[in-house]
């Protein structure tokens, strides 16, 4: 092990054990972490975790040992939580996820960012690929009672989406191609036009969808800034990015 893994593992990250691996779907499977300091983690619905999937393989460079990965669902006084990893990439996570099993360590530092539940509206519209629907999924569960939602959550391969941790399908799924540029607007104009009171829309998954969407809700709609949350979760030209 290099110095820089060990300190990795000893000074910076946090240590889990992976205690279940499910396959969700044709491409994400869901992946249960448990810790003990789980337990006592300062959470808000949202969170990220970066995972150290390349440590101790010397032939892996430094920015692709860490990995970004959505809190699908947190349970504290069991001390687990769950991740839901898709597998389009076929890059390093991708190999990861396939390969690694129950009974294995990991290790794990949490990352706040912004794209955080938001109560503060009456009425929200929810936009992602299969990359950031567990993502939206959390955020959803977190929302009180009586909050209209719209949503659109989509795969080229519809099948490849998957339920809630409940069982549950509360979001819209679409079969779209990559970038579907113009697909995508059609339905958010049809859902803007459903939602009433104060508003707030989260855009994650495709950047290119996520810049598309945000200039359209600034600069057509006129959105506060406040209103629009965005997350780019990958972009097709760059490797390793949240």
């Amino acid at each position: 092990m290099g110095i820089i893994d060990s300190i990795l593992k000893k000074v910076v990250l946090q240590e889990a054990l992976i205690v279940e691996k499910t396959k969700l779907s044709d491409a994400a499977y869901k992946i249960r972490l448990k810790s003990e300091g789980i337990a006592s983690a300062d959470f808000v619905p949202g969170y990220f975790l970066r995972l150290g999937i390349g440590i101790d393989k010397e032939e892996v460079s430094m920015k692709d040992k860490i990995r970004s990965y959505s809190v699908w669902d947190i349970n504290k006084s069991e001390g687990y939580m769950d991740l839901a990893i898709a597998t389009h990439s076929k890059g390093m996570g991708s190999n990861w996820v396939e390969q690694c099993q129950p009974g294995e360590d990991v290790y794990f530092k949490w990352k706040k960012g912004n794209f955080l539940v938001d109560n503060s509206a009456d009425s929200y519209l929810m936009i992602g690929d299969l990359s950031a629907l567990s993502h939206l999924y959390m955020i959803h569960r977190a929302l009180p009672a009586g909050k209209n939602v719209e949503s659109i959550i989509y795969s080229h391969n519809k099948n490849e989406l998957f339920p809630d941790i409940s069982g549950t399908e509360p979001f819209d799924f679409y079969g779209l191609p990559t970038n579907p540029k113009e697909e995508i607007m059609d339905l958010v104009k049809a859902r803007v036009s459903k939602m009433s009171g104060k508003k707030m829309v989260y855009i994650a998954g495709d950047s290119r969808i996520c810049a598309q969407l945000n200039q359209y809700f600034r600069k057509e709609l006129k959105w506060e800034t406040k209103q629009i949350k965005t997350k780019p979760f990958w972009n097709p030209d760059k490797k390793g990015l949240e």
